[in-house]
C-alpha cells in the first residue's frame, strides 16, 4: 500500500519500455509574428492542442494561446525529440485551424500558419543541472541513487 502512494505521487512516467520525466517549455509565434488569434480562435486552438497530446500520449502541464504567440508546458515520451514533438503540433494544427477558420488565411501571405522557428527549453522539477552532477559524480556511493 505504501509503495503505491510513492508511485502515484511519483512525477516518473512509465512506457513500456522506460521510465521518464522529461519536460519541456515550448514557445512558437504566428508567421510573421501576426496578431491573429481572436478568443474563439484561442479557445479552438487549446481544444486542438489537448487533442493532439492525447493522440500522441503527450500530457499537456500548462498552456496559454495569446493573440502573437503560444506556450505549451509538455510532459514527453522519450520516444520523442523535442523538435518532432514542435512540427507535429504546429503542422497538425495549422491544418485544422485553416480549415475551420479560413479567414485566418487572408492575413497571411504564403499559406503557413505558424513560423518556423520556436523555443524549448527542458525542465525539471526538483532535479537541476547540480543535481545530476552530484549524481553522476557520487554514483557509487550507496546512499546516493534511484531506484526504479
Amino acid at each position: 500500500m505504501f509503495s503505491d502512494t510513492i508511485r502515484a505521487m511519483s512525477p516518473l512516467k512509465r512506457s513500456r519500455h522506460g521510465v521518464y520525466d522529461l519536460k519541456y517549455h515550448v514557445v512558437w509565434i504566428p508567421k510573421y509574428r501576426k496578431t491573429l488569434f481572436n478568443d474563439q480562435m484561442s479557445e479552438r486552438l487549446k481544444e486542438i492542442f489537448r487533442e493532439i497530446a492525447e493522440q500522441y500520449d503527450l500530457e499537456i502541464d500548462t498552456m496559454e494561446v495569446m493573440d502573437d504567440h503560444v506556450h505549451l508546458f509538455l510532459v514527453v515520451p522519450p520516444k520523442y525529440a523535442p523538435a518532432r514533438i514542435v512540427q507535429m503540433i504546429k503542422r497538425l494544427s495549422a491544418k485544422i485551424m485553416f480549415r475551420e477558420f479560413p479567414e485566418i488565411k487572408n492575413k497571411l501571405w504564403g499559406g503557413e500558419l505558424w513560423n518556423d522557428g520556436y523555443f524549448v527549453r527542458s525542465v525539471g522539477d526538483k532535479v537541476t543541472a547540480e543535481v545530476i552532477r552530484n549524481y553522476i559524480q557520487y554514483q557509487h556511493d550507496e546512499q546516493v541513487g534511484f531506484k526504479f
